[in-house]
């Protein structure tokens, strides 16, 4: 029987301070870095956290809006959100190159995030910003989204990303954080929604509608109540069920 693996992400740097917790349970994260949180201090921190166990580093960048968490829609022009995707980036591959170690690759942040499955001109900025790096970094994206077309189309790796943390509507948009139920706190049903979809490559909607879904990593949120604790709960039954995290 073939060995099932998988990454695990988190979005951290984010002004929690619970990265060092964090970190040892995942196999990739995800650094803010200016837009929506994140300062040359905090991203140095992380990177260098993630050097010492070995845990692949990405960039989160994000709307530039610090008041809202990049948590809501903006209006910009492409060229000015091109400019400051790129400086984000460029910020932290700064002191990744610093600390001698390598970018391994992006995924958006919050409204951006969200944005870039459905519309076309943010997915296409988002797209655009990689290319002109001319970097071997992979971007991070969800099944069935514009911005998974986009890239490939592009010839930009991608890896499929779910969440361990949110729910799922029909259409494999995540539910609305304005929704009660946007949010898995339980540890249990957590586990029983990421292990789903590794073992059935279904997601259960919150209609317990069953879709197809795509998903080799999957990211828990470090600002998501009791992160660290769902976090270690999920390692460890994951590893009881024979999954590695790599």
């Amino acid at each position: 029987m073939q060995t099932q693996s998988i990454d695990i992400n988190v979005d951290v740097g984010e002004g929690i301070g619970n990265e060092s917790l964090l970190i040892p349970y995942v196999s990739s994260c995800n650094i803010a870095c200016g837009g929506h949180a994140g300062t040359n201090k905090t991203m140095r921190k992380v990177v260098k956290l993630a050097k010492k166990h070995r845990v692949k580093i990405g960039a989160h960048p994000s709307f530039p809006d610090l008041e809202n968490f990049g948590r809501k829609p903006m209006e910009m022009p492409c060229v000015a959100l091109f400019t400051s995707l790129k400086e984000q980036i460029n910020d932290l591959m700064t002191i990744i190159q610093e600390e001698n170690t390598i970018l391994h690759h992006i995924k958006p942040h919050g409204a951006l995030y969200n944005m870039a499955v459905t519309d076309v001109r943010i997915a296409t900025v988002i797209v655009e910003v990689i290319r002109s790096m001319a970097l071997p970094v992979k971007l991070y994206v969800p099944y069935k989204s514009v911005i998974e077309t986009l890239a490939l189309q592009s010839n930009i790796p991608i890896t499929y990303e779910a969440f361990a943390d949110r729910h799922y509507n029909d259409d494999l948009t995540l539910v609305s954080r304005t929704q009660e139920n946007a949010l898995i706190h339980d540890a249990d049903a957590m586990f029983e929604h990421v292990f789903y979809m590794i073992n059935k490559r279904k997601v259960k909607t919150i209609t317990e509608a069953e879709i197809a879904i795509k998903a080799e990593t999957f990211c828990l949120h470090g600002d998501t109540l009791q992160a660290v604790e769902l976090l270690k709960k999920l390692h460890e039954n994951l590893k009881a069920k024979g999954i590695k995290i790599i």
